[in-house]
């Protein structure tokens, strides 16, 4: 497991993940009980969020394969088209029956590790950010669990914004990224166990609520 790295150069983003050793271990012990406790055979449902614009993109399919092809073999993607074609937008709904979840956040510019996610994004992050896997993807960095990427909630207040940034020597082998991948298999033999679900809660929601 890495722990947090200091800054070097000054530069704020050079690290490999800004979550503390704290709040790593407690992922990863969640995203483990997850994994356990996943039936063989039973296929993970994810969603990816992702604006209007960026599905209207003529990138979106390709982008849809990208995140496919690093999610483990067999994850069912859903997404804003595909769940709610038929039906009104009705988040509470379709949450509990989610395994995971995928933002596609508005980069700053071409292959920025910083991106901003609209006030619908940051409240179905907030929503299962303590339950399950949730990972920003990236053009240029893949997949990042949110638990390593720095985040900010932004103004306005009724309808705030969330930025998340993501590390700038991010490690595609780290352990909180193999802990997600393996909640979201088929079947796991992670380590099982939390201290406290309440404190978990707590802990991983905190970063993304707005500041009273």
């Amino acid at each position: 497991m890495h722990a947090t790295q200091m800054p070097t150069h000054d530069d704020p983003l050079d690290v490999e993940t800004f979550a503390r050793p704290e709040q790593q271990r407690r992922y990863i012990a969640a995203m483990n009980r997850i994994a356990a406790e996943r039936r063989a055979g039973e296929p993970a449902r994810v969603y990816v969020s992702a604006a209007p614009q960026t599905m209207t993109d003529t990138n979106w399919q390709r982008w849809l394969t990208c995140i496919t092809e690093g999610l483990p073999s067999g994850v069912e993607l859903l997404h804003y088209r595909s769940a709610f074609e038929e039906r009104p937008y009705d988040w509470d709904a379709l949450v509990d029956d989610l395994d995971g979840l995928v933002i596609i956040g508005k980069p700053k510019r071409l292959g920025s590790r910083v991106h901003v996610l609209g006030p619908v994004a940051r409240l179905e992050l907030r929503s299962l950010v303590a339950k399950r896997p949730v990972l920003l993807w990236t053009h240029n960095m893949g997949l990042v669990p949110v638990i390593d990427c720095k985040s900010q909630v932004m103004t306005p207040p009724e309808a705030p914004r969330l930025k998340l940034i993501a590390p700038k020597r991010w490690d595609r082998g780290s352990a909180t990224l193999r802990a997600a991948m393996n909640a979201l298999r088929p079947e796991g033999d992670g380590d099982v166990g939390l201290e406290s679900d309440q404190a978990t809660v707590t802990h991983f929601t905190a970063p993304f609520a707005v500041p009273r």
